[in-house]
């Protein structure tokens, strides 16, 4: 959603007071910003190592 097609949806009274609270709410400390940052990178967490694939035929590995 564009922030003309937000406006247009919630009026600018509203779009105005959402902007009057966020500017009220205290800045994160720097831990959280780290944490939210790792996750932000990497949402399905560590990348898992390769393996072989399965044998069709043998059904094993």
């Amino acid at each position: 959603m564009t922030r003309e097609e937000r406006l247009a949806i919630l009026g600018p009274a509203t779009v105005a007071a959402i902007k009057a609270r966020v500017a009220l709410a205290p800045e994160p400390p720097d831990e959280v910003v780290e944490h939210l940052r790792r996750i932000m990178t990497r949402p399905a967490g560590e990348i898992p190592a390769s393996r072989p694939a399965v044998d069709a035929e043998v059904g094993e590995r």
